[in-house]
């Protein structure tokens, strides 16, 4: 279960969808729109440039592991780098992973070994939802909490309590 941070201090994110996703998640608790977004398929508004999740389906992430997609998907990552806050989200679970329920000769190993090749290499962790609808709620709860402290941080700035 995914927690929002209390509402009502500061108005909610406004989950931003990459219009070059395919099947966006469907969001039930922030408000959300369409938008191009230079690196990953979610952010907020007005912290594009902080705040990147990079969604993947199995099928998605074990074409990634070879050939081209794994150079084009290398880049992406390597953009990821520089976000103050990252995730690559998989929509799946690990069972799935090494149940091998997936169409590729590729070993469930390899896949696996990716996922920590990921998350040692480009310092984003891999985070696997069971669903759309627990995925697009991870999703919200990430925002909200990372939107909540950007401003926190912001005003206590503002008011000479923090440093940057």
């Amino acid at each position: 279960m995914t927690i929002l941070p209390a509402s009502g201090k500061y108005p909610p994110p406004v989950i931003i969808t990459d219009t070059r996703e395919q099947t966006p998640l469907t969001f039930i608790r922030l408000p959300h729109r369409a938008g191009t977004l230079q690196t990953g398929d979610y952010s907020f508004a007005g912290g594009e440039e902080l705040f990147a999740v990079e969604r993947k389906s199995i099928a998605d992430l074990v074409g990634c592991c070879m050939g081209a997609n794994r150079e084009r998907f290398s880049r992406e990552l390597h953009r990821l780098r520089g976000f103050r806050f990252k995730r690559l989200l998989i929509i799946g679970a690990v069972a799935d992973i090494e149940a091998g329920n997936y169409r590729s000769a590729i070993t469930p190993a390899a896949v696996l070994a990716t996922c920590a090749a990921i998350e040692a290499r480009f310092d984003i962790p891999v985070v696997f939802a069971a669903s759309p609808a627990d995925a697009a709620a991870q999703i919200e709860s990430w925002a909200a909490w990372c939107a909540r402290e950007m401003v926190t941080t912001a005003k206590g700035v503002e008011n000479g309590l923090h440093a940057i």
